[in-house]
C-alpha cells in the first residue's frame, strides 16, 4: 500500500484523534481510507441521480395535474406496501 502525507489543522487532527479513541476506528489510516470510500460512494449516487434528472427533463413536460399525479404516486405507494 502506497504511503501518503496529508496536512491538517490541529482542530481536524484533534477530531479524528477523537474519533479513534471512540473506538469507531481502529487508527487514523482507517478513519481517512473510510472517508473516501464514503465520498467515492456519495459521488456515485450523486451522479446516478443527475441522470435521473436529466432524463426527467428529456421526457418533456406532463399533461397530468398535481393531484392526478399524487394520486398515482399514492397508488404506486399503497401496491408496494411502503404507505
Amino acid at each position: 500500500m502506497a504511503a501518503m502525507s496529508i496536512s491538517l489543522s490541529d482542530q481536524m487532527r484533534g477530531f479524528i484523534k477523537s474519533r479513534v479513541e471512540s473506538g469507531d476506528y481502529h487508527n487514523e489510516s482507517e478513519y481517512i481510507r473510510d472517508l473516501v470510500r464514503k465520498d467515492r460512494e456519495q459521488g456515485s449516487e450523486d451522479k446516478a441521480l443527475l441522470n435521473l434528472l436529466r432524463q426527467s427533463e428529456q421526457s418533456g413536460v406532463s399533461n397530468h395535474t398535481i393531484p392526478e399525479l399524487m394520486k398515482g404516486v399514492k397508488e404506486r405507494l399503497n401496491k408496494d406496501e411502503r404507505l
